[in-house]
């Protein structure tokens, strides 16, 4: 097993920690689930630059690698969605609607590629990444970073003025929540793109 595949197998296993930090109970966990979930982004670009720039591409990572980003977003995007129904975080109804939404969308579209793939496998078409899926997961990403240690934000701005956390929580949820939405919006526009660019394979 080659360094850019055991950094795959590490983002796997950073999950249930990610995980499990994001809902044991202590001062700033969520702080902490966050780093770790940057942490293992950070797994995503490295594994990917190594086995490029080195020629360890192997099929068990290229089989591995989509699973654990896939694992590891699905993961953050339920967190978001538990995080955006906290009653103690005063989130409007419109938020939680638009965040269940928003991550159906996401997953959905993940399964429709991943389902197109398989196709274009048994086919033995390679289908590569668009400019389009790179700029869609850069803003997960953002959005995910942003949205994930909200409430301890609100707890540790609380150290300044009761108006001073309220507005500066209110500008980190809903900047987050924007860039979910602008996400949302290109997860739709990457897809589409990418099957309509890769049509052939669903051609009998």
């Amino acid at each position: 097993m080659n360094l850019p595949t055991k950094l795959t197998f590490l983002r796997i296993l950073l999950i249930p920690v990610f995980i499990t930090m994001f809902y044991v109970r202590f001062p700033f966990h969520r702080f902490v689930a966050t780093g770790i979930f940057i942490l293992a982004s950070f797994t995503d670009f490295l594994d990917g630059y190594l086995a490029r720039k080195n020629n360890l591409v192997t099929d068990l990572g290229k089989f591995l690698d989509p699973i654990a980003d896939k694992m590891l977003v699905a993961c953050a995007l339920f967190a978001v969605v538990t995080l955006l129904y906290d009653s103690a975080n005063n989130v409007m109804l419109g938020l939680q609607i638009g965040g269940v939404v928003c991550a159906m969308v996401i997953l959905c579209r993940e399964l429709m590629i991943s389902g197109f793939r398989i196709v274009a496998s048994s086919k033995n078409v390679v289908l590569a990444a668009d400019k389009l899926g790179k700029i869609k997961t850069v803003l997960q990403m953002i959005a995910l970073i942003l949205l994930l240690p909200v409430p301890d934000f609100y707890e540790y701005a609380a150290q300044y003025t009761a108006t001073m956390h309220i507005t500066w929580g209110n500008i980190q949820l809903y900047v987050g929540f924007a860039f979910l939405a602008l996400s949302t919006v290109m997860t739709i526009l990457s897809g589409c793109n990418y099957i309509v660019k890769n049509k052939q394979v669903l051609k009998d």
